[in-house]
């Protein structure tokens, strides 16, 4: 009951000296506010940034391995010419690893054909992200469907012009309607779109642009351009592991297939990169732990010019209710009681301003989410973070003062 008179107490001081000195106390509160609006905006951007690219990555499989040229954990600007010049992933390769692994369950080449233009009556998008799929593709990584259907397997053993497209790609085609069973045109041929992707959402950074990509067979891109290894378009090889194994060693049995599809002698490097998802997340987990600190360590710096200004103002209180601390210690009230007082006021005054900054970030998330397409939001944690920094901000910037006035003689206090 005392500690709840005391938090009361101290609740009415801290509020009176917001009314009776706004603009002492709009200052004072400015960097503690600023401060907290640094942190909590910087670590709710990345950690919304980070958890899109993330779910994006688990879309892929974490159980998937990629046969690529290039290491995805290296600098692609780092011996990008040594790593260019190797052999594409290939239907040769792929043979390889589904005649020869015993840990593969299922296996998929994608050869990805950037850059077309895909057409529709009048309507037509350009920049069209075209990729040529195997038959296990789904099976690796699943597609969902809003409309139609998967390829048939004839359509695969036949090269049919059959198409399935992203979802946005079908609402800027078909605007006013089903897209499935309408035919585009792409490549200067009739397509007959078979199935329409569900939409992935709102996110920033996509790993693979699903909603803007068109999906079309392998045997169907081997009659229109060049798909086999010496071919300037990317491709990747996508191996999805058996229940319980582990992928360390299905990436050493497809290096040995590889190795041997390729004919590279035992003193030979690899001429190709295994990769799995874990490897971005990782690099990814680095990048943002960079900016997180980057943004909390701008944040304190503002949070410490306020605490200043919020030790000043307490310093002030103090002195201005001197008389007023000598009588409450003259008539019983503890020295621990006056310090906690003080000390009260100041974690409220400073809690005040750090929620007004989390406020205002969460205005300003919320403004550039719409701008950008994009959910970003404060998470509990970082909410709990903010409370608890100004907390701490309180403690520290008005432990001093709070001492100070608990020491007072009460003969002298009240003199004063």
């Amino acid at each position: 009951m005392i500690f709840l008179k005391i938090f009361h107490e101290s609740f009415r001081q801290a509020i009176q000296q917001l009314v009776s000195n706004r603009l002492r106390s709009f200052l004072t509160l400015l960097g503690i506010s600023i401060g907290i609006f640094c942190v909590i905006a910087v670590l709710s951007s990345v950690d919304s940034l980070e958890q899109s690219l993330v779910d994006s990555f688990e879309k892929l499989g974490t159980d998937v391995l990629y046969v690529d040229k290039f290491p995805w954990q290296e600098d692609p600007g780092q011996n990008f010419w040594k790593y260019q010049a190797r052999p594409t992933p290939d239907a040769e390769d792929l043979r390889s690893i589904q005649k020869r692994s015993q840990m593969a369950e299922a296996s998929a080449l994608t050869v990805f054909i950037p850059g077309q233009v895909a057409k529709y009556m009048n309507n037509f998008v350009e920049g069209a992200y075209v990729a040529a799929i195997t038959d296990d593709y789904n099976d690796v990584v699943k597609l969902k469907l809003e409309e139609g259907r998967y390829f048939t397997p004839a359509e695969f053993s036949h090269g049919s012009n059959a198409v399935i497209i992203g979802a946005k790609l079908a609402e800027a085609l078909f605007p006013h309607g089903n897209g499935e069973g309408k035919e585009i045109r792409l490549f200067g041929q009739r397509f007959q779109v078979v199935g329409v992707l569900e939409q992935e959402g709102n996110s920033l950074i996509k790993v693979m642009p699903f909603d803007n990509a068109i999906f079309i067979t392998y045997q169907t891109a081997k009659k229109i351009v060049n798909v086999r290894s010496d071919s300037n378009y990317g491709s990747l090889l996508s191996v999805k592991a058996r229940p319980g194994v582990i992928l360390e060693e299905l990436k050493y049995e497809l290096a040995s297939i590889i190795r041997s599809e390729r004919s590279l002698k035992p003193l030979e490097k690899d001429n190709f990169s295994i990769n799995e998802i874990s490897l971005l997340t990782n690099l990814i987990g680095n990048v943002f732990g960079v900016l997180n600190f980057a943004g909390f360590f701008i944040g304190i710096f503002s949070m410490l010019v306020g605490a200043f200004g919020v030790a000043n103002i307490m310093f002030v209180s103090v002195k201005e209710r001197t008389s007023m601390i000598g009588i409450k210690m003259a008539i019983g009230a503890k020295r621990i009681y006056i310090l906690l007082e003080f000390l009260l006021e100041a974690i409220v005054l400073c809690i005040v301003g750090g929620l007004a900054g989390m406020i205002l970030a969460w205005l300003v998330l919320t403004v550039v989410g719409k701008l950008v397409h994009f959910d970003m939001s404060i998470s509990m944690f970082n909410i709990i973070l903010g409370v608890s920094l100004s907390v701490m901000i309180g403690i520290v910037s008005g432990i001093i003062p709070a001492i100070g006035a608990s020491r007072m003689d009460p003969v002298e206090a009240i003199r004063k």
